[in-house]
């Protein structure tokens, strides 16, 4: 099967998910193309049967903002007709969606499934603006198939766009041989002692991630483990915040804040705690991704991420805003080494039991060969 796939290509987790599938697909044998306006963050172009297409976006005086929704049109129907692409798997609705339905229509009479997969925010806020609402329901309603990651997303979708068609909910996955615990839990001394407990947040840093509350429960664990650290993992418009925060407390030297950096799973099994305390999360793909690697999660109880994580047993979910809650909860298994050790071995079983990559990559599969045999 020939499958190009859609996505924007930066750190966040549609993108991530986006790669990482078609990395599977091509070690089953099928040939991936990826479509985007940059190299997505994590594709490994040299893979065998994986080509990436750059889309090039033309800039006229006439257009004060570039039409990316058409240059990339163009560019599926040109990688499809050349290369002979049976499906066009595109990850976020807008306007992907809408992209490649253009580009299918171009390419009539030729075939070509459009399967689109919903990650979130293009649900949850971009498709329920008033400006993009009706037409990220014409993206829905004219792919052959649509996904979600998640039941809460799935609901969500129901609920705000009524579609015509029904929604598959494939989660997210991990590979457990990749996201795989650490032997020894041992940091480089430039950030922590010996025998430190370490803290460990992945995001874009945008408002939703409430990076501040982070930085607010590392406070309140380090008044009783002193010699804690926090890595802080990523960029955004909130980082500068978070870092003034780090200064007022006198934290400023045990939260170190890494930018952007690909080896998340080099890090991640380092950490003793995971800490998301989003708004909302359609799923929480780095919180699946700690707890492959044994590392328990503290959260929210909002969006998907109690499907992710089971309070009590693989982490801690409390009501958003309870900091304290959340504190307590980190200072209790931290203390308790037996506790402790029990929370990871079930983090690590229950994501390789109910996310592995292999059963999900099939549901995938049976996707495209469902709408290739449809009329």
């Amino acid at each position: 099967m020939k499958i190009g796939i859609t996505c924007y290509p930066t750190f966040g987790g549609s993108g991530v998910v986006a790669t990482e599938l078609g990395h599977e697909l091509a070690k089953l044998g099928h040939e991936v193309h990826f479509i985007a306006y940059a190299l997505p963050s994590r594709l490994d172009v040299f893979a065998p049967r994986v080509a990436y297409h750059e889309v090039s976006i033309p800039t006229y005086p006439l257009f004060p903002y570039a039409p990316y929704d058409l240059a990339l049109a163009t560019r599926m129907t040109d990688v499809a007709l050349h290369e002979g692409l049976d499906v066009m798997h595109v990850h976020y609705a807008i306007p992907h969606a809408i992209s490649a339905h253009l580009a299918r229509e171009m390419l009539a009479p030729h075939p070509l499934r459009v399967v689109t997969t919903l990650h979130g925010t293009d649900v949850t806020i971009v498709g329920q603006d008033r400006s993009y609402l009706p037409i990220t329901r014409f993206g829905i309603d004219r792919s052959d198939a649509v996904t979600a990651v998640s039941e809460h997303l799935r609901n969500v979708t129901l609920d705000v766009f009524q579609p015509k068609r029904e929604i598959d909910v494939i989660p997210n996955f991990i590979d457990p041989e990749r996201w795989a615990p650490a032997a020894e839990k041992t940091l480089p001394n430039c950030f922590a002692p010996a025998g430190a407990k370490t803290f460990l947040h992945v995001s874009n840093f945008r408002p939703v991630k409430r990076v501040l509350d982070v930085v607010e429960i590392f406070d309140r664990v380090r008044k009783e483990l002193p010699s804690s650290v926090l890595l802080m993992v990523g960029d955004g418009p909130e980082r500068p915040a978070a870092e003034e925060l780090c200064r007022e407390k006198g934290i400023a030297g045990s939260v170190h804040f890494l930018g952007n950096t690909p080896a998340i799973e080099k890090i991640m099994p380092l950490a003793d705690l995971y800490v998301l305390p989003s708004n909302s999360e359609s799923f929480g793909l780095s919180a699946l991704e700690a707890q492959s690697c044994g590392v328990p999660v503290l959260g929210y109880q909002a969006g998907g991420l109690p499907e992710v994580i089971e309070n009590g047993e693989t982490g801690f979910l409390r009501p958003v805003g309870d900091v304290d809650g959340l504190a307590g909860d980190a200072l209790a298994i931290l203390t308790d080494g037996g506790c402790y050790r029990e929370m990871s071995r079930k983090s690590r079983e229950r994501a390789i039991a109910l996310f592995n990559v292999d059963a999900l990559i099939g549901k995938y599969l049976a996707i495209y060969e469902r709408v290739l045999a449809s009329p």
